[in-house]
Order: C-alpha cells, then sequence, then structure tokens
C-alpha cells in the first residue's frame, strides 16, 4: 500500500490529544514498522525479535480502549500501568488515550505501600499490571483501594484470581482485548467516537514524581501537551523517520515517556526492551541509531572502556588514555569553531591525530553501540562534559536536554547540528525561559502541567497564575539561548564561613578525573568545611584490584588502605580546580554503590541526599568530629 500524505499540523494549530495523531499515523503509513520487541527463543540462544506494524498496532490498540469502555472505564478515568518497558506498556497507553481516560504511571519497582497511595490518590479504576508480583501488591492493599474495579495482567500466565477476590477483579490483557473485540463489533465506531469527543484541557496523564523527598506528588498533564510535544520534536529534527530508536527507559518516568509522542508524530521505527542489562548485548543486534538515556549509562560505558584498555595491558591504556584526551579536545575545538565561525574545522594536526585514534579506539566503540548511532540524548540528570566530550570526539553525540516532569520531560533539547557540550541546549519552540534574578529557570509554554493532583497549594508555590512554572533549578542563558545548568537550587548550600557551594558541580568534575567513581555526594552544610561520601564503581574498581593485586570483592577492595590511597589522588586533583571553600578535606568511601533498591537512588537514578546523608550519618558526623 502507497504511503498517504502526513496531516500538516503547526505548533498552534495542534490537534487535541496524541490519539489524533495516532490516528494520523495509522492513516498514512499503516504497513510501514512501528515496534519491535524481544520475543524469548527457545533454549538459551539470543531473543527472536517480533514486530508491530501500525495497523497491527491499531488493531491492539483499539481493542484495548474498546475493552476499557466495556469494563465502564469513563473520560478523564484514571487506568494505572505498573510494569517494566515492554511493548504493551505501550500499546496499553495509547488504548488508555484513545478511551478517553487517563494514564497513571507506577513504577514496578515501587513497593505494596506506595503503590495503594498512587492508586488511592489518583483514584484508579482499573490498574494493568505486569505480572503476579505486580498484582500481589494491590491484593495485599485492595481494603485501601475500593474504587479499584480490576486488575489487568498482562502476562496472563500470572492472571490467576485467588479465591477471595471479587467476581471479575483479575482478567489478563489477553482478556480485556477479547472483551473489547466483541465491543467493537457491536459498536464499530465507539474508539473513534472516543477519539474524536477528546478535548487539549483533559487530563490525559498522571505522572507521580519518584520524589528525592517525602510522598510523590502526581503531576497532572492535559491531552494537548501531548501532542504538542510530538509535533515539537518533530519540529526539531531529534528523530526522523528512517531513524531506528532503541527504548529501554522506565514508561513511568517523563522522560521515557515523552519519547513516546514523538514516535508517534515522527513514524519511526521504535525497538523496545526495558531490560537494562541487556542494553549491552541489544546494541549490535538492535543497530539503532538514535537511544536517549540517563549519564550514569554512559558513565558506565565509558568507565567500562577505560577499565577494559587497563586490563588489557599498560600500552593499551596509554593508548586509550591518548585517545581519550584527542576525542576530547577534538570535540572542544570543532565546537567551538562552529560557534565562531559556522565551520567545525580542526587543526591538520588534530584531525592526523583524531584519524589515527578513530582506527585504533573510536571505531571498536561505534561498534559496541551498533555501528549506526548518529546520536544519543542524554537527560533526567546533569552529564559530566569531559563524558560528553569524549563520546562526540568518538563520533558518537550525545545531545543533552532538560526537563521536568513538571514540564513533561522536554524543554530544552541540544540540535543536532549544532550540539554544544556541557549545556543543554535549546528551548523547545512554543517554550519561554527566562533567568530570575536568584538564578532560577522559570519557564513557559504548552507542556507546563496543570498542577498538582489535589495539591493546589504545592500547585501555587511553584505555578504563578499568568503560567510561569519555577524549576527550582539555577542556570545561565547565553544570548542565542543555550541554556547551560548550574545547580539545583535546594542542594545549593552555604558553609559556616558564609561561603555558597554548588555541590552537583563538584560531583560532576570528580566523575570527570575519577575514572572509578560512581556517586560523590558533596556534604558542608553549616560546617566548617566540604567532605564527600564516595561510592566507587563496581567492576572497574575489581578491575583495578585484580591488576592491583588487591584482594577481596567490592566492600573489601574499598576498606584497602591501597584504594583510599588511590582515591585519594584523584580527590587532590579535583581540588585542585576548586575555589579553597569549595575543595573536599575529607572523604569516607562507601562499602557498597549507591542504587535504587536501596532507596538511594530515583528510579530514574537521581540522588536522594537525604536518604543517603541518614543512612551515612555517621561516616558524616565522624568526618567532623
Amino acid at each position: 500500500m502507497t504511503d498517504k500524505q502526513h496531516p500538516t499540523h503547526s505548533l498552534s494549530d495542534r490537534p487535541p490529544s496524541v490519539a489524533h495523531l495516532f490516528l494520523d499515523r495509522v492513516d498514512a503509513t499503516p504497513d510501514q514498522e512501528a515496534y519491535r520487541y524481544p520475543v524469548a527463543s527457545a533454549g538459551d540462544g539470543p531473543d527472536d525479535w517480533g514486530h508491530y506494524t501500525w495497523a497491527q498496532a491499531a488493531q491492539r490498540v483499539y481493542a484495548i480502549a474498546a475493552g476499557l469502555m466495556d469494563l465502564g472505564v469513563r473520560p478523564e478515568e484514571r487506568v494505572a500501568i505498573a510494569s517494566t518497558t515492554r511493548v504493551d506498556w505501550i500499546l496499553a497507553d495509547i488504548g488508555i488515550i484513545c478511551a478517553g481516560a487517563a494514564t497513571t504511571t507506577v513504577y514496578p519497582q515501587t513497593n505494596a505501600e506506595e503503590t495503594a497511595f498512587i492508586l488511592a490518590d489518583s483514584g484508579c479504576r482499573v490498574l494493568i499490571a505486569e505480572d503476579a508480583g505486580q498484582l500481589a501488591k494491590v491484593r495485599e492493599r485492595r481494603a485501601e483501594l475500593p474504587e479499584l474495579a480490576h486488575v489487568v495482567v498482562i502476562d496472563a500466565a500470572d492472571a490467576v484470581p485467588a479465591d477471595d477476590d471479587p467476581e471479575g477483579w483479575v482478567l489478563s490483557l489477553a482478556d480485556l482485548a477479547e472483551r473489547g473485540a466483541a465491543h467493537l463489533e457491536k459498536n464499530p465506531d465507539c474508539v473513534r467516537d472516543s477519539i474524536a469527543a477528546l478535548r487539549g484541557d483533559q487530563l490525559a496523564t498522571l505522572i507521580y514524581t519518584s520524589g528525592t523527598t517525602g510522598r510523590p506528588k502526581g503531576v497532572r498533564l492535559s491531552q494537548d501537551t501531548w501532542s504538542y510535544m510530538g509535533l515539537a520534536i518533530e519540529a526539531i529534527d531529534l528523530v526522523r523517520r528512517d531513524d531506528n530508536q532503541y527504548l529501554w527507559l522506565p514508561l513511568a518516568h517523563v522522560f521515557g515517556k515523552v519519547l513516546l509522542a514523538g514516535h508517534i508524530r515522527v513514524g519511526h521505527v521504535m525497538t523496545v526492551d526495558g531490560r537494562i542489562d541487556k542494553i549491552v548485548e541489544n546494541l549490535p543486534v538492535v543497530t539503532p541509531t538514535v537511544m536517549c538515556g540517563v549519564p550514569r549509562i554512559f558513565e558506565r560505558v565509558y568507565n567500562g572502556a577505560a577499565a577494559k584498555a587497563r586490563a588489557g595491558g599498560a600500552l593499551r591504556h596509554r593508548i586509550f588514555t591518548w585517545a581519550a584526551d584527542v576525542a576530547r579536545e577534538y570535540a572542544r575545538t570543532s565546537q567551538e569553531n562552529f560557534r565562531r565561525t559556522g565551520k567545525p574545522a580542526v587543526p591538520a594536526g588534530l584531525a592526523a591525530k583524531h584519524a589515527v585514534a578513530d582506527r585504533l579506539v573510536y571505531k571498536k566503540l561505534r561498534t559496541a553501540f551498533g555501528g549506526r548511532m548518529r546520536a544519543c540524548v542524554s537527560g533526567s540528570a546533569a552529564l559530566t562534559p569531559d563524558i560528553g566530550y569524549f563520546f562526540c570526539g568518538a563520533g558518537i553525540p550525545i545531545l543533552e536536554g532538560y526537563g521536568l516532569t513538571e514540564s513533561a520531560a522536554a524543554s530544552f533539547v541540544n540540535p543536532r547540528a549544532a550540539y554544544r557540550t556541557g549545556t543543554v541546549g535549546k528551548a523547545l519552540p512554543g517554550n519561554e525561559v527566562r533567568i530570575a534574578e536568584d538564578g532560577e529557570i522559570l519557564l513557559r509554554g504548552p507542556g507546563i502541567m496543570q498542577g498538582y493532583h489535589g495539591l493546589p497549594e504545592q500547585t501555587e508555590e511553584v505555578l504563578e497564575p499568568d503560567g510561569w512554572f519555577h524549576t527550582g533549578d539555577i542556570g545561565e542563558l547565553s544570548d542565542d539561548g543555550y541554556l547551560r545548568i548550574t545547580d539545583r537550587k535546594k542542594d545549593l548550600f552555604k558553609t559556616s564561613g558564609g561561603k555558597y557551594v554548588a555541590p552537583t558541580e563538584i560531583e560532576g568534575r570528580f566523575k570527570a578525573v575519577c575514572p572509578y567513581a560512581s556517586t560523590m555526594v558533596v556534604i558542608g552544610a553549616g560546617r566548617k568545611f566540604c567532605s564527600a561520601l564516595i561510592a566507587l564503581d563496581e567492576a572497574a574498581l575489581l578491575g583495578w584490584a585484580k591488576e592491583a593485586g588487591v584482594p577481596g570483592g567490592y566492600a573489601e577492595v574499598v576498606a584497602s588502605e591501597r584504594t583510599r590511597e588511590l582515591i585519594d589522588g584523584y580527590v587532590r586533583t579535583l581540588n585542585d580546580g576548586l575555589q579553597r571553600w569549595q575543595t573536599i578535606k575529607k572523604f569516607e568511601l562507601l562499602p557498597r554503590e549507591l542504587d535504587v533498591e536501596h532507596g538511594d537512588l530515583t528510579p530514574s537514578l537521581k540522588l536522594k541526599r537525604p536518604v543517603v546523608e541518614r543512612e551515612f550519618g555517621e561516616l558524616i558526623e565522624g568526618m567532623y568530629e
């Protein structure tokens, strides 16, 4: 079938919802591939991969939407999804929107207590749960969830009703689709009629902030927020029709969610697999052209490459270190020349060194990324500039972006053709930005939330009547519109000597100078000097320990005096580039890496400072005795 012309929409004349964009996409390219997803193979071999065309995806989406209608779900009622990233999550989400309902996202790692809080606070009527584990959480707290009428389980084998379940309370996603198909036979136009009735200001999504402190807040995002995001992503040429985007980010997080809108609008292939432990294995198989991630992933790749080079012997390590320096110099020089002259030229000598380094190091790195990567996008937290320059110089540009849950994830992003490492790029079209007197970034535009669900006072604290949203981040805006984030407003602290310290900047610098760093947490609010808790990257550290003859596992190696001496050298290097009041006078090495499971990081890998400071309070106090 020949593709029909894609409907044209301007940002100001955008359709009311992403469901309208979905209809446009299915009508325009029904037989084009939309999604690829892993299918378990027989035996221990590699995964097989299935796919949906846009028409096949639509058939599944409409059945889910009609099934929800058949269950009695009405416009703007909430339907939650608690699942890892998989193609079923996406089809369910679009189905919820097409039914006129609103998706409430739940991280699959969320415990039973907080899951129940989110479902009760949002008033969810239906939960789409991935498996028996997610089902067990709501069974445990069922008494607290009187409005939850049904639980739909994605993995059909796990949709097993308990003896005390109400009749019809548990069903499988396949059962829901069957009900939807029957509903469509009786009411063939019900889904299209539902979409036609959608208003732009209707609630589309409730995303609960993972929160670095306290209870999560439900962020209300409207239907036309997502249609705007789809058109804006297309307008800045972030993805193209011939791209294959690898999606592994958690879809309960707004960063993953916004990618779905861009995908529907542009119509490229989306390869979906949320298994983080499969990323390295998948890249050469998937051969993506675009991938979005968080800084920790790129840091791990860099540290892993450095550790592998170190394990290969002194010569190989020297070559890698030299090549990394060349990559950074090449990227800095080409970006600076492009900024000044419009041409990314570099001196002939540097170009020659870069060509040698490409044959020795960069080409292997690009092959590990699948060999076709045109760009990666980094968000959710600050990317250390030295890591960004390394990848850009190696031929894998990392386009850093910026946004919050409250701004539907994408407020700024670096343009492909004119990216600047160390910045988060330019505002998406349709967004306004200004810097307040205290340096706080203020945003206004169609991506900004309606408010916090059921929390009018907290909404008023951050959202002005004229639409300006207070981000809580500190930044600087260049004359030509590039934004640089300098710190989180609430993270800034003052020492007892009255000096302000921006911990995020210091922590980022340390990751740049120390190849073994996983996380640094700078301490010093109201103290005489700054100190730090340092968690090390286990794989990189144990690689060094094996080479250095330091025995034991992570905890034993961290406790070694030789390890402390190693890290002390990197702390001294860090301090050489800091102001006197910023320098780290004392540090402690943590007995484990910080992670989501222990509650140290949010599911999007942001640091929960209060949690870490409480957990390791004795170590902190010991540094100030």
